[in-house]
């Protein structure tokens, strides 16, 4: 059986400037091969809605992309549009990802409720949005951890339909 292919995307104006190192791009590979993915590629993108969305749409129709993981852009800045371009391309919204990935954060800050994180589905293809923090990034993930595998699978079409 194939492992998960995944895209990870930075959102940063700094990082795709070259003005600071993504580190949290980085995280979200070694997090996510931890949980079974096989990360085919980290790419840094400026805080620009039309650029994101560009890249959402251009990665969920790679054949065999099962995910998408962004990282950064969520918060309450005006530069912050990473849900906006999420939102204008996915096809369904899963909140109860993104609730439980702000109810793990709220373990460790209160301001994990300024999250705007969303997670849905393009396609075949489900996309996540993380905080720009390594920290945030480690915590989403680990939040989400025991349903992403069933996620991917009902996702691609692969699985038996449960409960009925």
């Amino acid at each position: 059986m194939r492992k998960p292919q995944a895209i990870v995307l930075t959102i940063s104006d700094s990082a795709s400037r070259g003005q600071r190192e993504d580190l949290s791009g980085p995280t979200a590979r070694e997090e996510l091969q931890k949980l079974g993915c096989e990360v085919v590629s980290i790419h840094v993108v400026p805080d620009e809605i039309e650029l994101i969305k560009e890249a959402l749409i251009g990665y969920s129709r790679v054949g065999g992309i099962d995910l998408i993981v962004t990282t950064g852009g969520t918060g309450l800045a005006p530069r912050d549009v990473t849900p906006e371009a999420t939102a204008a391309v996915i096809e369904k919204e899963v909140p109860g990802m993104a609730e439980l990935m702000r109810l793990e954060g709220m373990k460790s800050t209160p301001r994990a409720v300024l999250s705007r994180a969303l997670v849905g589905v393009r396609g075949k293809t489900l996309i996540i949005n993380l905080p720009g923090s390594v920290k945030g990034v480690r915590e989403s993930l680990v939040a989400i951890s025991q349903i992403l595998s069933h996620a991917l699978e009902v996702v691609s079409g692969n699985t038996v339909r449960c409960g009925g």
